[in-house]
């Protein structure tokens, strides 16, 4: 299903740049319009109608998994030389279903997903079944081993982007889907210890924003929506520092990658594999999960001092230049052959 659709489109995209044959099988993307194909096919037989009449409601859940059973059968009909699989909609069902017979790979983008995470039982035996499995960090790597699943770590690439800067040096955002684990009540008891700071939230709302509303006031401004990417790219032009308190629940961060892509540093917990590369480029600044001060005063370091700043931008990106769609794709393809 298209639960990462900028991500699945520019691997893709760059898979066929080394002259892989490509089919994306996935869903329509509720939220909005996803880049047209580059030197890949891409086909939607997953959830047509849930997709389309359902953006939030309850009522797409029942539709969705009778809808599973079809797509999961057009998605196995095919035989391609590798299936590599990005997501798994709904692991109770693909344990009953998911019985591929050519070599297959699986990127575990979320470890185990938040809905199922008690069930480690149910993940091991999914995840056995995997000749290959990608994670993003080595974090991500050692938390499957203690599953007693092998992953190998191919990092997330950025999102590389080059918006006019017009930042006043004292906005701090946050970027991305909201969400309870994305730790906005943090961002903002955080911004209200720094004096002079801005918070600029931008993103769409999968729960109530009210509480965070009120709590804000003035201190914040909202864009809430699924925003067009020329949006995004003003919200990354505006921001001095992008903030990241979120809780222990993920791998790896795409809108971290935007951030980074974008040159602009980052402050975030330490949690899942997002450490990983703030500090392996010096991007930014890791303070332990849960500590609203630290998180503060992080960002105030950056805030306050140009030279510190700076340096975390060129951190920012060296980001970018290193982590690269064409280096993941060389990562996939070597992972492939192993298979073939």
């Amino acid at each position: 299903p298209a639960f990462t659709p900028a991500y699945d489109h520019e691997l893709a995209a760059a898979l066929a740049r080394r002259k892989i044959d490509v089919e994306l099988v996935t869903s329509r993307f509720r939220f909005g319009e996803t880049p047209a194909p580059v030197g890949y096919r891409r086909s939607e037989p997953f959830y047509p109608v849930s997709s389309r009449l359902f953006r939030r409601s309850r009522l797409r859940i029942p539709l969705k998994v009778v809808e599973h059973l079809p797509g999961t059968a057009a998605l196995l009909l095919r035989r391609p030389d590798i299936l590599h699989l990005q997501w798994l909609a709904a692991p109770e069902l693909d344990r009953v279903l998911l019985r591929p017979r050519v070599p297959t790979v699986f990127t575990a983008h979320d470890l185990l997903p938040r809905r199922t995470v008690g069930k480690q039982g149910l993940w091991r035996d999914l995840l056995s079944r995997f000749d290959r499995i990608v994670v993003h960090s080595e974090r991500g790597r050692e938390s499957l081993a203690d599953l007693g699943v092998d992953a190998t770590v191919i990092p997330h690439p950025v999102f590389p982007s080059d918006p006019e800067r017009v930042d006043d040096g004292h906005t701090l955002l946050c970027l991305g889907t909201i969400r309870p684990y994305k730790g906005i009540g943090d961002a903002i008891a955080a911004t209200k210890q720094i004096p002079g700071a801005r918070l600029l939230i931008v993103g769409d709302p999968v729960e109530s924003v009210n509480g965070y509303r009120a709590e804000a006031g003035d201190l914040a401004e909202w864009r809430l929506g699924y925003l067009p990417r020329h949006e995004l790219e003003r919200a990354l032009g505006e921001a001095t520092v992008a903030l990241f308190p979120y809780l222990p629940q993920l791998d790896q961060s795409g809108a971290l990658l935007q951030a980074l892509g974008a040159g602009v540093p980052a402050v975030a917990y330490d949690v899942g594999g997002i450490a990983e590369p703030i500090e392996r480029f010096g991007a930014g600044r890791v303070v332990p999960a849960g500590d609203v001060e630290a998180l503060a005063g992080a960002a105030r370091e950056l805030l306050d001092d140009d030279a510190a700043l700076e340096r975390a931008r060129a951190g920012a990106r060296l980001a970018r230049d290193t982590l690269t769609w064409d280096a993941s794709a060389d990562a996939h393809i070597r992972l492939y052959e192993e298979l073939l």
